[in-house]
């Protein structure tokens, strides 16, 4: 850690320490400083998400403090890094250029994307134009970012029309492939692999049971029903799937990121292509903010302020994700893998320990439900969880207008309730209250502000790593369990007592 970064810690953790409330009577500005609205044009109409961090302990002294902070890690420098396609991630030697999908980053990676996302609203329309016969169903098998990613978008943009039916498999647990299976007629599915590498074990077991489906289904070439989207071509084309069905995205595209690549190609097939370009639109839109934008202004950044605050001064091990609206009920599933995964790391850019508490647990829920379910501890258990609440003006629904007026008083009462608590003389039920939370209104979940919302997460967790000074964009914590695998499935492996008989009892190995 560097003589500034020392410097800045020292400054935040200085910062004293003052209620939510005290916080609010004391700035009649604050609301109007940590709120902010962000907007972008569609058409002659302007769409926005309202961010809002009032209720967070953030104030000006700590704003001051992690700007100070911001600068020591060369946040600026590393935000230019990232979007100029520059090698970023150190370890693996690459740059990270999920932003060229949507149309910010060198011109080369710029003009690359732009070719593949033309080769895939090709096939989109070819199969949409009956070029592989009658398709009515498609079944997605990824694992990781090739699955969260594309599940929750189409879970999210397709409620009211969904132009073909994607079910997306996962798992290597073979009750998840039945499960689809069931749902689908081989004669009108196709199969989309996706794996970055296209040897994903778990990945590639699903892809040969869908095959042998297929084949059982009475499908007569079960390899021309298959779509490949992967970084390694080659190897797909090699497994017997046809090179004009192969859809690439570059190897510089990590799983979590790669929902703006052909890993998007479910979500266009499903929603159209025109939606699928709208979440590009959307995020090249908070693209455009987090380059062109500085210091706390910075949504992303502002966001990362808060989130290092309640790990590294207030001790806070878990982010709690609550989302009002049933479209974004995968949001926390997905941010899971999108933070943890990118931002749970021991070591820093420069190989040495992290100093302090890398990335907390996220964890969440979807909003009525959660109320009745893990609410009792966030206002009244003893540890101090930070919560986002999401949510959107315009209702999803087309019922009663009293269902989305009760589901979003119920999302604003929450914070409320964090906030103020309740100091009654009855022990068991007083509620501390000064808890934190902040909360993103869309003003309606279309594919743009969708787009918008994934992006901002994705700099949020951006900017964690460099405030942290780690590396986001590997992922070396979950190649030794693979590697153990393979040593068991080969009948090899030096392993534990306990780990020997569980192997032993249940036949994997004698």
């Amino acid at each position: 850690m560097t003589d500034a970064v020392s410097v800045a810690w020292g400054r935040i953790g200085d910062v004293s320490r003052r209620t939510l409330g005290e916080l609010f009577r004391a700035d009649g500005g604050r609301l109007a400083k940590l709120s902010s609205r962000f907007e972008w044009s569609e058409g002659d109409t302007a769409n926005g998400i309202r961010f809002d961090w009032s209720k967070t302990h953030l104030d000006d002294a700590l704003l001051d403090g992690f700007e100070e902070l911001a600068e020591a890690r060369d946040f600026s420098g590393q935000r230019n890094a990232l979007l100029s396609g520059a090698k970023i991630n150190v370890t693996e030697d690459r740059a990270a250029e999920h932003i060229a999908q949507r149309g910010t980053g060198s011109e080369a990676a710029v003009e690359e994307a732009a070719a593949l996302h033309a080769r895939m609203q090709m096939l989109v329309e070819v199969i949409r134009e009956g070029a592989l016969g009658e398709v009515r169903h498609l079944i997605h098998v990824g694992i990781g970012g090739s699955a969260l990613g594309p599940a929750m978008a189409i879970d999210a943009l397709t409620r009211d029309l969904m132009r073909v039916d994607v079910h997306v498999v996962s798992n290597v647990d073979g009750l998840a492939l039945e499960e689809a299976f069931a749902r689908c007629d081989p004669a009108t599915t196709l199969v989309a692999i996706a794996s970055k590498t296209f040897a994903t074990i778990e990945t590639m077991t699903n892809a040969a049971s869908a095959l042998r489906w297929l084949e059982q289904g009475g499908v007569a070439d079960p390899s021309g029903r298959v779509v490949a989207l992967t970084a390694n071509p080659d190897k797909a084309v090699e497994w017997g799937v046809d090179e004009t069905r192969v859809l690439p995205f570059p190897e510089s595209i990590g799983g979590r990121y790669s929902l703006w690549s052909s890993i998007g190609f479910p979500v266009a097939l499903a929603a159209g292509w025109d939606e699928f370009e709208a979440v590009l639109a959307g995020a090249q839109a908070m693209d455009r903010h987090f380059a062109e934008t500085e210091g706390r202004a910075n949504l992303p950044l502002r966001a990362a302020f808060a989130d290092r605050y309640y790990t590294s001064i207030r001790g806070c091990r878990t982010r709690a994700v609550f989302a009002y609206d049933e479209r974004l009920r995968l949001l926390p599933a997905y941010l899971q893998q999108l933070e943890m995964e990118s931002n749970g790391k021991r070591v820093t850019v420069d190989g040495q320990p992290v100093n302090g508490t890398s990335a907390p647990i996220t964890w969440g829920g979807i909003g009525t439900d959660a109320q009745h379910a893990v609410f009792q501890l966030l206002h009244q258990g003893t540890q101090l969880v930070p919560v986002d609440f999401v949510a959107s003006i315009a209702p999803g629904d087309m019922l009663d207008p009293v269902h989305h007026r009760i589901l979003l008083a119920n999302c604003f009462a929450q914070g409320a309730a964090l906030m103020a608590g309740d100091k009654g003389d009855d022990p068991a039920r007083h509620f501390p209250g000064d808890r934190p939370s902040a909360t993103i209104l869309c003003d309606d979940l279309d594919a743009a502000a969708f787009g918008a919302l994934i992006a901002f997460h994705e700099h949020r967790t951006f900017a964690n790593a460099v405030l942290m000074g780690i590396n986001p964009f590997d992922q070396f914590g979950v190649e030794l369990g693979k590697k153990m695998t393979k040593d068991i499935e080969a009948g090899g492996g030096d392993f534990d007592a306990s780990t020997r008989a569980l192997l032993s009892v249940t036949g994997l190995q004698p």
